[in-house]
């Protein structure tokens, strides 16, 4: 008995060997099992598995924060490109860069406003030279303001319009007693002068005048004077020429106008009948003065009153 109790306990040992028992088996099913560890990498896949991610195609449109900042920092950076290439552009001239035309006369003023402003600054310019002018020929005589005038038209003077210039400065500062002459317009070498009658003459309380003109060689050459108004003078006829030495034969360049017209206020006074240019009155001065003196005054009083 107990060795058949053997033998079947051995074959019974035998199956539990070849056969594992359910609580073997369900020991070994619960250690495949994941555990509470959370560490552990088998149990992180069987529960989370990986799903494939949706992306919304909202967000699949829309640049992300980092693509908008490059964008923004690449859009920056060429901004400043082309204000850099603008301003070298307008530094540099237009005939080294003509494809720019455009840019330079963006830059610069029109043609209109430049044309405007140089059509008002020489009216201002004009204006304040007027001004200055007449406050001029205020202050000073205008045989004065016609020397100034005549002196800045002529850029380069000759001798004889130097010397023109120079007597002109000087009757204008300092005339003869009861003469005064100066240009005609603005013409140097042609005067007009004026000469009062002497009151102790029958030309007294006349204002007789004169036509001055200089050559192109004076002082060296006399200048011709002529009356343009009427007087009974044995020493000058009806064509107003004057017969006076200085005038002709005894001319120096050291004469001046303002010693020529005292002269010819000297020949009002005196005449020189010995030396006659109408004979005929020269004869009534020698022989009946008073006559002489008559008519010269009556001439007088119709022609240079």
């Amino acid at each position: 008995m107990s060795s058949v109790e053997n033998l079947e306990n051995l074959k019974a040992q035998k199956k539990e060997k070849v056969m594992p028992s359910e609580t073997s088996i369900q020991n070994a099913g619960m250690s495949l099992l994941p555990t509470d560890n959370v560490n552990s990498p088998v149990k992180r896949k069987i529960q989370t598995p990986e799903e494939p991610s949706v992306s919304s195609p909202t967000k699949a449109n829309q640049p992300s924060e980092s693509s908008q900042s490059e964008t923004n920092t690449e859009t920056s950076t060429t901004i400043k490109n082309e204000q850099n290439a603008k301003i070298s552009i307008s530094a540099s001239t237009p005939n080294d860069h003509p494809e720019n035309t455009l840019l330079n006369q963006a830059d610069q003023p029109s043609d209109s406003h430049k044309t405007d402003t140089a059509k008002i600054n020489p009216s201002i310019e004009s204006n304040t030279a007027t001004n200055i002018e007449t406050s001029e020929s205020i202050s000073q005589p205008a045989s004065v303001h016609k020397s100034k005038k005549m002196k800045l038209a002529s850029g380069s003077l000759s001798s004889s319009a130097k010397r023109i210039q120079k007597e002109l400065a000087e009757i204008s500062l300092d005339p003869p007693t009861n003469c005064s002459a100066g240009p005609k317009g603005d013409n140097l070498y042609e005067w007009v002068s004026t000469i009062m009658g002497p009151s102790d003459s029958p030309y007294s309380g006349g204002v007789f005048f004169l036509d001055i003109k200089f050559p192109t060689d004076y002082p060296f050459k006399p200048p011709k004077v002529n009356f343009r108004t009427k007087i009974y003078h044995c020493n000058i006829n009806s064509q107003g020429q004057i017969c006076l030495d200085i005038l002709k034969d005894n001319w120096s360049p050291a004469l001046t106008i303002s010693k020529i017209l005292l002269s010819i206020c000297s020949l009002l006074t005196d005449a020189n009948p010995h030396d006659p240019l109408v004979g005929s009155i020269a004869q009534q001065y020698l022989q009946g003065r008073e006559e002489h003196d008559k008519i010269a005054r009556e001439w007088t009083k119709r022609y240079a009153c």
